[in-house]
């Protein structure tokens, strides 16, 4: 008795959750085909961050493992050769003031005929000869990261930036270290520059075009990529078709080299009868999906044939109050005896409530399953089945304990 009534607090537990329902619709569904991937960088995807200039390595700004934006500060180095740079454009553009002053002195006299023509273009040739010197250094400080605007007096030191936003891979050299001309620093793999690439049988070859939906299986997530390059060669050892695919959103806990498992999907042509997947359960050994019993769909809808059935049932059989008390005395039935009947019966009748459809899975897409066994417009439990699974096996282990 006990053990029946902690099985009915269960099913009213459950009852008390609300359990979508929708109705089987047919749905397109192209070819898929599962493979097998790998996550993969192009040679493009790292970036080296080098020096201009030789020096010494003073300072880094950043860590291995760092989220880092463009623009932002790398390191910091000590170059003898940017001291002489900055030295001489400071003395350059003092020299500039000085040779635009005697020009326009020159160019006065010249005006007023006291000066010949040829010394006047020698002054402007020379003018023009510092400006121009001025001009070139200015654009390979600027390159150095040198706001020569700023620029009161000679420094030695400029700052490395990164080109492109991405994550700190490696620091190639020590602190410390004399640095030559173009050698690199530190190595960082750029944002999105992650690829999946997947080995396709050589039968589906014909099926498969740039832009086809790739969803990988990672770290319990989907990943949706897009086909971007079918290669001209097959894969040596597997002997089948490579296709790279680029990974469209923000992941920021991908590694190289990791396996993966991928499904690819066909362009979508053969309608099927459709139901989403997180209506499928996996009941008695069969996958199902739950629907309403013909009796709850009457309930819900209120269906009535107008007939009394308790009292016709009565009257066909001639039973009275005075003889039903006595066939009860007869059988030696009591009260309690009457309710525990009474809350058997809601039970059966909550557990009743669904019933498992076997169905059989033709194909899939990300959300939706193409099956058989369930007809086009019937009503079917979409989400949460695992309620009404545990309520049929409750309801199971409640009558095998009577």
């Amino acid at each position: 008795m006990n053990k029946v009534y902690i099985l009915l607090l269960l099913s009213a537990s459950l009852f008390s959750v609300e359990i979508p329902l929708e109705h089987v619709e047919a749905r397109a569904f192209g070819k898929s085909v599962g493979l097998n991937s790998k996550v993969i960088q192009l040679s493009n995807a790292k970036q080296s961050v080098t020096s201009l200039m030789s020096g010494h390595l003073e300072k880094y700004f950043v860590e291995p493992g760092q989220n880092v934006k463009s623009g932002q500060k790398i390191a910091l180095i000590e170059s003898i050769v940017v001291s002489k740079m900055t030295a001489n454009y400071i003395s350059y553009k003092k020299q500039l003031k000085s040779l635009q002053e005697n020009y326009n002195a020159n160019n006065e006299l010249y005006k007023k005929g006291m000066l010949a023509l040829q010394k006047l273009n020698t002054l402007s040739i020379d003018l023009n000869a510092m400006k121009s010197n001025i001009i070139a250094l200015e654009s390979q400080l600027n390159t150095l990261g040198i706001n020569t605007k700023r620029l009161k007096k000679a420094t030695s030191n400029f700052i490395l930036y990164a080109h492109s936003a991405g994550q700190v891979s490696q620091l190639l050299l020590p602190l410390h270290t004399v640095v030559r001309e173009d050698e690199a620093l530190i190595s960082i793999v750029k944002d999105q520059a992650f690829y999946v690439q997947s080995y396709l049988p050589l039968k589906y070859a014909g099926l498969v075009r740039v832009g086809q939906k790739l969803v990988v299986k990672y770290n319990n997530r989907n990943i949706v990529t897009h086909i971007t390059q079918i290669l001209p060669e097959l894969d040596f050892k597997t002997q089948r078709v490579v296709v790279l695919s680029s990974i469209d959103e923000q992941t920021n806990d991908l590694f190289v080299n990791t396996f993966v498992e991928s499904t690819l999907y066909f362009e979508a042509k053969e309608k099927y009868t459709a139901v989403k997947k997180s209506a499928l359960s996996f009941f008695n050994n069969e996958w199902v999906v739950f629907v309403p019993t013909e009796e709850e769909g009457h309930e819900e809808h209120g269906e009535y044939d107008g007939l009394n059935h308790e009292e016709e049932s009565h009257e066909g059989h001639g039973h009275d109050d005075g003889h039903k008390e006595e066939t009860h005395e007869e059988h030696g039935h009591d009260e309690s005896e009457e309710e525990g009947n009474e809350e058997h019966g809601e039970h059966e009748e909550e557990s009743a409530a669904y019933e498992a459809r076997v169905i059989q899975i033709i194909t899939q897409d990300e959300n939706y399953v193409a099956v058989k066994g369930i007809k086009i417009g019937e009503e079917y439990v979409s989400g949460k089945s695992y309620f009404v699974k545990s309520m049929m096996l409750k309801s199971s282990l409640g009558e095998h304990g009577h």
